[in-house]
């Protein structure tokens, strides 16, 4: 990127920000924190109104725009598969909302760009194995989000698994965030005293209160580090035919997935695992065309389960 493109990025970035780091900007476009500071003063030399804060970073004073931005072709497509991905990743009301967005945004794009996006629109679908939220429900991630940013208290009727009756809950989310076809929100629950998990498709029903937050949370990855260091993961690698790795694509991501390598008759696949007990349960189904690779302990569990198995069988033979 030359320095002309870079300092128009740096602007537009300072536009998109209340507050922007030079240490932000030297990690974006890779630079130095003497060639931040260079190009910051260019830009006030130009007359671009920037207050610089030691310590906190830099801004632009209130009030000062550019010209409407011209998008490239490349931007223009992605606008296109993020609006695939909302249509079907996010309530009603979220959806609603982009929709607007992408109008405005669509309007100042060129004549080119807007045959281009037109027609892209009819080759990108998203296909999606489950519903994220309750159906009868429309505006749960916008009240969460409207919870989180004006730190206000929300209430909720919850289905718990493995619990038939609902409870009300009233909460303070701390953030919300995508795993397995799901979304999720960390948040102070009152009734527990204590922070909790809740997935977005149990939430039955959802209202944002007038009560200022009662405490301050840290900010989402904390509490994400934590969960995740707190359920000491166990690395899990086997190898499974490609045949059989066919029907396992979805339920993968529920026993920790994170990656694999194909091979030219195999899919060797690593999970990080919560539980080696229910891994070696879900193993079973594979078990005629896969093999273990690590850890040997889970071998041993396969093992007694195949023993318990038999010893079942057995008995089954003996009643008959």
């Amino acid at each position: 990127m030359n320095r002309f493109d870079r300092i128009t990025a740096i602007l537009i970035q300072l536009q998109s920000r209340k507050i922007v780091k030079a240490q932000d900007l030297a990690e974006r476009f890779d630079i130095s924190l003497r060639t931040v500071y260079r190009d910051i003063s260019s830009l006030a030399e130009a007359g671009v109104p920037i207050i610089g804060e030691a310590g906190v970073g830099y801004s632009i004073m209130d009030g000062y725009r550019l010209p409407p931005v011209m998008f490239t072709k490349e931007e223009a497509r992605t606008f296109i598969t993020a609006e695939k991905l909302m249509e079907k990743f996010t309530d009603l009301s979220t959806q609603s909302q982009y929709q607007s967005a992408m109008f405005k945004i669509k309007s100042v794009l060129r004549s080119s760009e807007k045959s281009m996006v037109e027609t892209l629109e009819n080759h990108i679908e998203v296909r999606q194995s489950s519903k994220p939220f309750y159906a009868e429900n429309s505006n749960t991630l916008d009240i969460l989000l409207k919870s989180i940013t004006e730190r206000k208290i929300s209430k909720i009727k919850y289905n718990s698994l493995g619990f038939e009756d609902l409870t009300e809950r009233v909460i303070e989310p701390v953030g919300i965030y995508h795993e397995n076809n799901y979304w999720y929100t960390i948040a102070y629950c009152h009734l527990r005293s204590n922070y909790r998990n809740f997935r977005s498709d149990r939430i039955l029903k959802i209202e944002l209160t007038d009560q200022d937050f009662q405490h301050k949370h840290a900010p989402l990855k904390d509490f994400l580090a934590q969960t995740w260091d707190s359920q000491n993961l166990r690395l899990v690698r086997i190898r499974v035919g490609k045949k059989q790795a066919q029907h396992i694509r979805n339920q993968k991501y529920y026993y920790g997935f994170v990656s694999e390598i194909v091979t030219d008759d195999a899919i060797e696949m690593s999970f990080l695992s919560a539980t080696l007990d229910g891994f070696a349960h879900w193993y079973l189904m594979l078990a005629t065309s896969a093999c273990i690779l690590e850890p040997e302990i889970l071998k041993d569990k396969v093992r007694k389960l195949l023993v318990q198995i038999s010893e079942n069988l057995a008995l089954e033979e003996q009643f008959k």
